[in-house]
């Protein structure tokens, strides 16, 4: 892997396939550059293609206090070594990183998301702000295992298959990366769309969710859609937050071709 100064000094460790414009995607969750390596396969023989370690996961560094705005830093080092101008992916959490980093004015020429997990409204809030104490709680008192768990539980992963997944040789690098689930959480805030921020967000955006996936996912979905200025919404029948990369590398493609099309007219 090739690794880049963030502003602050933290190495971030990236890889790079294919050519043509460069996309690069922003990973959600316990997920390192490794886990987005079959959608990568399918978006190479278009794009230039960047995925990354996040900082405090797999090979890259970390530091401390933490704060949203490192890794909005990351992200824009990042386009800063693909030629300053890139289009952006982000699954899950990482979503919510790239629309804070376009936000905040991170050149970016389209942005497509995949079900950012927001939790808007009162029960919703309710229960971000439930989940944020329990994680803290844990974290604060070393036990990594129960963080893992309490993220896998909220997502929907059945209590069977995690006692699978403690037994598994992975179960090493989710805990390694346990504490980084504090640093996405941060990322959401209470929970709610942060419309008023996200009126700031220029780039054509893409929302997409799973036609399979909970109703508050679907729901959260379009309203960010709704919330963003220049945002479509999308949804991929059949798919979960679990989402395979063929149902949605199609749709990938077809949206950042447009890229081509917008620096020519640049």
């Amino acid at each position: 892997m090739d690794k880049i100064l963030s502003r602050d000094g933290t190495l971030i460790a990236y890889r790079r396939r294919g050519e043509g414009p460069p996309v690069i995607l922003v990973g959600g969750s316990l997920g390192t550059a490794a886990t987005e390596a079959p959608l990568v396969r399918l978006l190479a023989p278009h794009f230039h293609v960047v995925t990354y370690d996040r900082r405090g996961r797999g090979s890259s560094g970390d530091s401390s206090p933490y704060a949203v705005e490192r890794e909005i830093e990351d992200l824009a080092a990042l386009v800063t070594a693909v030629g300053g101008r890139a289009s952006v992916f982000g699954m899950g959490v990482g979503g919510a990183l790239a629309l804070e980093a376009q936000a905040s004015g991170l050149p970016v020429d389209l942005l497509a998301v995949y079900e950012p997990p927001y939790t808007p409204g009162p029960s919703g809030l309710r229960y971000k702000a439930c989940c944020t104490s329990r994680l803290h709680r844990l974290l604060s008192t070393g036990d990594r295992a129960g963080a893992v768990e309490l993220f896998l539980s909220v997502t929907g992963v059945p209590a069977d298959m995690i006692a699978r997944m403690r037994r598994a040789p992975l179960w090493s690098d989710l805990l390694a990366m346990a504490h980084t689930l504090a640093y996405d959480d941060a990322i959401l805030g209470t929970g709610a769309i942060p419309a008023a921020r996200f009126a700031s967000v220029t780039a054509r955006t893409l929302v997409i969710c799973g036609g399979s996936s909970p109703t508050p996912s679907r729901l959260a979905s379009r309203a960010l859609a709704d919330a963003l200025p220049r945002a479509r919404h999308r949804t991929l029948t059949g798919q979960t937050r679990d989402l395979a990369p063929q149902a949605v590398a199609p749709v990938l493609t077809e949206f950042f071709a447009r890229s081509v099309s917008l620096r020519q007219a640049s």
